[in-house]
């Protein structure tokens, strides 16, 4: 198994050579950035972050890990539960809500209501730079179970191997990183005097899906109320997965309805009330968090039925995150698929749009509010960090440990809390911080493009988007 995914990735935080871009100015949204590039001295004086930061205890006594269940999303339209055992270096995962199909060559059943427990091991010593870095990280082994969609065993590939692993980065409060992916692939449906093929997902393979949990959630509504910078990133496998990255400002009414005053855009298609995060009302589930139906759709897709329906079948699911003192909504939008009754499938459903949506709370942030390292992973699928200082941040490789792409921040905006993001190519986008954790998005491609095992030749490398949690002031 290669771990040259997993080194530097810490040591990174400490080592961060070059800071690429910086700069200020303002930015309307959803306009273009003007964000001029700094050099030489006019950059100011950068570095890592006080070495003495990283000292502090980076997740709970390895004996306290086990009492968290970190309940959280999926880059993939997941909603998962996962508890790892730090003593007996085992793991639990069950999936709640996946669009994911259970097998090669179907879309349905999906991994919704397996569980799987499985084997984890610490990256190898001298992996990560300090042995605390270390007892936090955890790979994830195969994990078995007997899938809830046929009743069938499930089982997620092992160690060996394995070149680009799914890996956990467990916090206090917060857990991310990756959980298993999967290789997915449909022929298509051939339906009388309509042709063949039709709704078809090319072949392509997914190490894993990037992953944000918390261990503390709320399903009190009271918290949800107010307004929201949001970004989100959202891929559809009938439009041979394409993608999409967007920011959003939207306001919950004490009931969950959702409103926004989002410009509209002929590719996206909105709730009536604006919103691209959230369709109906929220409502409680049983399993702690929160269902919207008819889930905006934000990517050019394939959709079924063709005549005498919207066509979003798709489901939104909110979790309210609660860290530091701050509630964080994540959205999940898991894709529906129903194939119908052959062999006209007159009755099919298809609406594969999944993806996930961070929420910030729209109050002012200055340039050095978010300030850190941060680590997590991103729509590469790779494991990545983050260097934010100032009106700079950079991207880290942490298979070389070398600064990959940087990008300044432009703060200001007109909705407060949300900043400006311009690359050293000109690519724009923007970001949000939260609680300790923040988001980037970024219509350029970085940090390396997408790790070769989970790409084919043809997968896109833009747009950017990435999730993580602060590990270093």
């Amino acid at each position: 198994m290669s771990h040259a995914i997993i080194r530097g990735l810490a040591m990174a935080l400490a080592t961060a050579p070059i800071l690429i871009a910086c700069g200020g100015g303002k930015a309307d949204n959803p306009g273009a950035i003007d964000t001029p590039q700094c050099s030489g001295s006019s950059c100011g004086v950068q570095g890592p972050p006080a070495s003495g930061a990283q000292a502090a205890g980076l997740c709970p006594a390895t004996a306290d890990i086990a009492k968290n269940t970190f309940l959280g999303g999926a880059g993939s339209g997941e909603v998962v539960q996962l508890n790892i055992d730090a003593t007996a270096m085992t793991y639990t995962l069950k999936w709640l809500e996946s669009p994911i199909p259970l097998r090669i060559g179907t879309v349905t059943p999906t991994r919704a209501g397996t569980q799987i427990t499985g084997a984890v091991i610490h990256p190898p010593t001298g992996t990560l730079p300090t042995a605390e870095q270390t007892r936090c990280a955890f790979i994830l082994g195969a994990g078995t179970g007997t899938a809830a969609g046929d009743g069938q065993p499930y089982t997620t590939p092992d160690f060996a191997h394995n070149p680009n692993p799914p890996m956990i980065l467990v916090g206090l409060g917060v857990a991310g990183g990756g959980i298993p992916g999967a290789t997915v692939q449909f022929d298509g449906l051939d339906i009388p005097l309509v042709g063949s093929g039709i709704g078809a997902v090319p072949n392509r393979h997914f190490d894993f899906y990037p992953f944000l949990g918390f261990a503390s959630t709320t399903i009190d509504i009271t918290k949800l109320p107010g307004t929201y910078n949001g970004l989100l990133y959202h891929l559809a496998p009938s439009g041979n997965y394409a993608t999409v990255a967007t920011n959003t400002v939207e306001t919950f009414g004490a009931s969950g309805t959702c409103t926004s005053s989002n410009t509209a855009n002929p590719n996206y298609s909105p709730n009536a009330g604006g919103c691209l995060s959230t369709g109906t009302p929220w409502t409680l589930n049983g399993n702690g968090y929160f269902d919207s139906q008819q889930a905006p759709q934000i990517v050019p897709q394939f959709k079924l039925p063709i005549i005498g329906a919207t066509g979003k079948s798709a489901t939104a699911h909110m979790i309210l995150g609660q860290i530091n003192g701050a509630t964080v909504p994540l959205v999940v939008r898991t894709g529906f698929i129903n194939l119908g009754t052959a062999p006209f499938h007159l009755d099919a459903k298809v609406d594969d749009e999944s993806g996930i949506a961070m929420l910030a709370a729209a109050t002012p942030l200055a340039s050095g509010g978010f300030d850190g390292g941060y680590a997590g992973a991103d729509s590469n699928f790779k494991y990545t960090a983050t260097l934010i200082q100032g009106n700079v941040g950079t991207f880290i490789n942490p298979s070389t440990s070398a600064a990959e792409s940087g990008f300044g921040l432009g703060y200001g905006l007109q909705s407060p809390g949300l900043v400006g993001v311009q690359d050293s190519n000109g690519k724009t986008g923007f970001a949000i911080a939260s609680g300790g954790l923040y988001a980037i998005e970024i219509q350029g491609a970085e940090n390396g493009g997408i790790a070769s095992t989970s790409a084919n030749a043809d997968t896109p490398s833009t747009p950017y988007f990435g999730i993580g949690a602060q590990i270093s002031k």
